[in-house]
């Protein structure tokens, strides 16, 4: 987020279907024309692996407004890499700085209007969080197993969707033993 701009003029790195960066364009007209862009998510875990950090997004984000998240990320600015930007949000979402990004597979999100290649990335930290109040309400570290039991109860839990997508895949892959 640039200090100063309203989230709607924040500019955005657009990208084409295939993943590749091809323009720039304000927040607001890549929501409103649905235009392909690249979006990080970071997945914060405990040093043990056990616990998943769970937060409740702000009632006033452009998109996906008071929903739960598991995922700490945002679109990719002009010139930025995926991992910059991954660093970037982590840090001003979460506080979480200097620690090592494992980078995920990346997918594609297509839905409630929106195109993006999400840049997955998964983070071990324990300690402190300061959430940025304009981002996120509330927070708290939930094991895998209430993970899965809140994804389970999407009336109860209603999560962004793009984040439902990332975790279901992470929790499959890790499943599957492909991934810690």
């Amino acid at each position: 987020m640039h200090a100063g701009i309203p989230a709607e003029e924040e500019p955005v790195a657009v990208y084409d279907a295939a993943g590749s960066v091809v323009g720039v364009a304000p927040r607001g007209v890549v929501y409103r024309d649905g235009l392909w862009h690249g979006a990080t998510g970071v997945l914060v875990r405990s040093t043990d692996g056990d616990r998943v950090y769970l937060h409740r997004r702000s009632p006033d984000k452009l998109i996906f407004p008071g929903v739960y998240d598991c995922w700490a990320g945002g679109v990719i600015g002009p010139g930025e890499t995926p991992a910059a930007g991954a660093a970037r949000e982590l840090a001003e979402e979460l506080g979480v700085d200097g620690v090592t990004l494992m980078p995920h597979e990346p997918f594609a999100y297509v839905g409630s209007g929106l195109r993006y290649h999400v840049f997955t990335y998964e983070v071990r930290w324990d300690g402190p969080l300061r959430h940025q109040p304009e981002e996120i309400v509330w927070g708290a570290w939930v094991t895998l197993d209430e993970l899965r039991a809140r994804l389970a109860e999407p009336r109860r839990w209603p999560f962004v969707p793009d984040g439902r997508m990332g975790i279901e895949r992470w929790l499959a892959a890790r499943d599957a033993g492909l991934t810690d």
